[in-house]
């Protein structure tokens, strides 16, 4: 089975219900989000389906141009492609998280192809199933919209945002109770300094969450070594990074005890899949980012926690764009918090290109707000320490 044809479909996605940071600021997401397809058809007749991020409109252009080298490839040498695609990338530098958005798309076409050409569902071929469902987790702001996740059976909320943070953790962990797992994401902008993450990571642990999530920036390394040492929560991050390598330093200093790769910008199925057996070695786990992704990729995140080991859960926003469910032909099965694993050959998922052809991307860039301190928001300035600093960082855990 030969590839014949590598079509890219770009859309702007409208913005979620809401997210972890709605009590306090805006999302990129509520005017910047674009959504990225790829379709890669066949001499057999069979047509892949694949996304990727990490920039979509940048990655859209990364894929017409990769698509004249790969014309003609057989469909199953997914690795070879694989190499090809990282060797082709290379005139252009580390090309990051857009090269890998690129990657990502046509890698999760081919396991799509590829599955579908035998009858079984992706997940078969990554391994084969350990569970049957996946469970998720939804963004939370505040208490109203915890308890009416909590009312739908969703058993994991995350909180996100640096305003007030602890405060507004302690109220949903006391509204919902001990029998929900709860996660924080501390990400920016602006970052938090090192000092700022570990006074907010200690008062946090009272909560026992499931992770803090990205407290400071991917590329402080000492300051993650800090982190670390100072703060008993389980961390997690990854969803910034593009490569093995990248995350290679975070496993090898035991820096992470969760992983998140971004389903659409992490080089697909395939890297996906060594970085979990990367993380099981280390015993980290694997939650896959999915935040500002569609729908497709949400199918790919479901088949590859089901194949691996060490899976832990799912990121998910709902509510999201109402526009979601129609942007693709095929749903995901959703009870009681958990993602049943589609059974049917390849993903599972296909595009509705009418739909899509009526959301043209009209801009795929944004600039969050609320997070800085008072009277700074203008200075854009990319990690800010907390000030006043004895009125945002908690002197004691609030009860």
């Amino acid at each position: 089975m030969k590839i014949t044809a590598i079509r890219g479909h770009l859309m702007q996605a409208g913005a979620p219900g809401h997210t972890g940071w709605s009590a306090t600021g805006k999302s990129a997401l509520a005017t910047g989000r674009n959504w990225f397809f790829v379709t890669v058809e066949t001499d057999a007749g069979l047509t892949g389906t694949g996304e990727g991020s990490g920039w979509p409109r940048v990655v859209a252009a990364a894929v017409e141009d990769l698509s004249r080298i790969l014309i003609g490839e057989t469909v199953r040498d997914v690795e070879r492609i694989n190499q090809k695609v990282r060797v082709a990338l290379m005139g252009h530098g580390q090309t990051g998280v857009v090269g890998m958005g690129a990657l990502a798309a046509i890698d999760m076409a081919l396991w799509d192809l590829n599955a579908q050409a035998l009858g079984v569902p992706v997940s078969a071929l990554l391994g084969g199933t350990v569970r049957a469902s996946v469970p998720y987790y939804v963004h939370t702001a505040d208490v109203k919209a915890a308890t009416a996740a909590v009312a739908k059976g969703i058993r994991a909320l995350k909180v996100g945002g640096t305003k007030q943070i602890v405060e507004r953790a302690f109220a949903i962990r006391e509204a919902v109770g001990p029998e929900i797992d709860m996660m924080v994401d501390l990400h920016g902008p602006p970052w938090l300094t090192t000092a700022d993450a570990i006074a907010i990571g200690r008062a946090l642990e009272p909560l026992h969450l499931l992770f803090l999530e990205e407290a400071i920036a991917p590329d402080d390394l000492p300051g993650w070594k800090r982190l670390r040492d100072k703060v008993a929560l389980p961390l997690a991050g990854g969803e910034r990074l593009a490569t093995l390598a990248d995350m290679r330093p975070f496993l090898e200093n035991g820096l992470l005890d969760v992983v998140q790769p971004d389903t659409g910008r992490f080089g697909g199925l395939t890297q996906m899949k060594k970085l979990a057996a990367m993380a099981e070695a280390c015993s980290v786990l694997v939650a896959p980012h999915s935040g500002s992704l569609g729908p497709v990729a949400e199918f790919a995140a479901a088949h590859l926690l089901s194949a691996i080991p060490n899976g832990l859960i799912l990121e998910r926003l709902d509510p999201d764009w109402p526009g979601r469910e129609t942007t693709i032909n095929g749903a995901l099965n959703l009870e009681r918090g958990l993602i049943s694993v589609p059974q049917g050959p390849g993903l599972g998922v296909t595009l509705n290109h009418d739909f899509i052809a009526l959301h043209p991307s009209e801009r795929n860039i944004a600039i969050a707000t609320g997070g800085w301190n008072a009277d700074s928001e203008s200075e854009h300035v990319l990690t800010q320490a907390r000030r006043p600093r004895a009125a945002q960082l908690p002197a004691h855990n609030p009860v």
